[in-house]
């Protein structure tokens, strides 16, 4: 089978609209989570997120698009120009055929349905947009990138709430190896800050309601947890054969060497609280890799911050390593940037990345009080200088997704 490396790398966050800004905040423990500013919260039980700040639209798409497209489309395009643009991909010089898309987004065009369900009741069917469909269908994402570079390959979109970005780039990685295509342009967008998601999840009582201080509201494994925190943006990662990469003299971020994928086949929203599918999610992973529990070097966690989401991937990850797992370093970047749903896992990926390319470990920020049930090295508070080299990426969605991705620093 081809390896499979990553040769590009383009995000939007809370905390940074270029890889560089976001490595470099991450690095300090930045915190991205503030009171909300895209509607006005007053009146829902949360009223904070880790929106996305200054990002300029018009540096990378044209007015037109701006004014038409919703932001979750706006935030792939920006990211995969980004992610091109790292590569120094000649796509001229690529079979569009060999090179396709998979980019996944939980929600997707919320926004355009409420704006347009709005108009239908005040004003009727005639004024509804034209442009309803195209922009609230999720896999818009992904046809929009293909369109504006020409890859004419396998285009798809995962659907996984929020392990869709895992499971874009398992994908992604299964089809470069079996020989399908060269290059895949995959991860995840999205922005569900919208009245509607909001309303939706504060009545599930999934959000945390610190509303009065917005800065540690994101407290994965912290004991006073309450909630996650959303947040919005993109990660697209250029996912290329190890044999093309070569060939046009890439550089080369790391080696993409396994995934592993489950079902807790339990409930709706809830884990169980042994992490048992997330635990062989992780081991699928590792053994896909031909790797050993022994290589691990730092787990990326899903680390959601919710009462028992932690708890059971805590488990996991003792059930899996064993006394091994007190002495893996493992934490939750969405203590800084929040959750991104279907991003989260692109947007954690390209973390961990920087992490090798920097020599950091990532911290998870707001930990204050720690909780029996949690008892591993979380990184607290600041990160870590440390080389490493082998990293699992865990995202688990609705709907008892389970899903984790392996990665390796690139050795020739």
């Amino acid at each position: 089978m081809e390896r499979v490396v990553i040769t590009g790398i383009g995000t939007i966050n809370a905390i940074g609209n270029t890889k560089e800004e976001y490595w470099d905040a991450l690095a300090v423990g930045k915190n991205g989570i503030g009171h909300l500013t895209s509607f006005d919260a007053s009146e829902f039980r949360t009223q904070i997120a880790a929106e996305v700040k200054n990002f300029e639209a018009k540096k990378y798409l044209d007015k037109k698009t701006v004014s038409r497209f919703p932001l979750f489309i706006q935030y792939a395009l920006a990211a995969s120009m980004m992610a091109h643009e790292d590569s120094g991909l000649d796509l001229s010089k690529v079979d569009p055929y060999r090179a396709g898309v998979q980019i996944g987004s939980g929600v997707g065009g919320i926004g355009v349905l409420e704006d347009n369900a709005a108009v239908l009741i005040e004003k009727g069917p005639k004024r509804v947009s034209p442009f309803l469909v195209p922009f609230m269908i999720i896999n818009m994402a992904s046809g929009q990138v293909s369109i504006h570079f020409n890859l004419k390959g396998p285009n798809s979109a995962a659907v996984t709430a929020c392990a869709t970005s895992n499971h874009s780039m398992g994908e992604s990685l299964r089809l470069i190896q079996h020989g399908y295509v060269d290059v895949m342009f995959t991860g995840g967008t999205e922005s569900a800050i919208t009245p509607l998601a909001f309303g939706g999840f504060c009545s599930m009582r999934a959000m945390s309601e610190r509303n009065h201080e917005p800065e540690s509201a994101s407290r994965p494994f912290n004991k006073d947890r309450d909630g996650f925190v959303m947040g919005e943006g993109a990660g697209i990662l250029i996912f290329e054969s190890l044999s093309h990469a070569k060939q046009r003299g890439a550089y080369i971020y790391a080696e993409v060497c396994g995934f592993g994928m489950t079902s807790d086949a339990y409930d709706m929203v809830a884990p169980p609280s042994n992490g048992e599918g997330a635990a062989k999610a992780m081991e699928f992973a590792i053994n896909d890799a031909k790797l050993t529990v022994d290589s691990i070097d730092y787990i990326n966690t899903h680390g959601t911050s919710t009462p028992h989401g932690d708890v059971a991937e805590t488990n996991a990850i003792k059930s899996l390593f064993g006394e091994r797992a007190y002495q893996i370093p493992v934490s939750s970047t969405k203590s800084m940037v929040g959750h991104l749903l279907g991003a989260a896992g692109a947007v954690e990926l390209i973390g961990c990345i920087g992490g090798m390319e920097k020599g950091f470990l990532p911290p998870t920020i707001n930990y204050e009080v720690p909780d029996e049930e949690c008892d591993l090295d979380y990184i607290p508070n600041e990160s870590r200088d440390a080389k490493f080299d082998v990293v699992l990426s865990n995202a688990f969605g609705f709907g008892g997704h389970n899903t984790s991705i392996a990665i390796h620093k690139f050795t020739g």
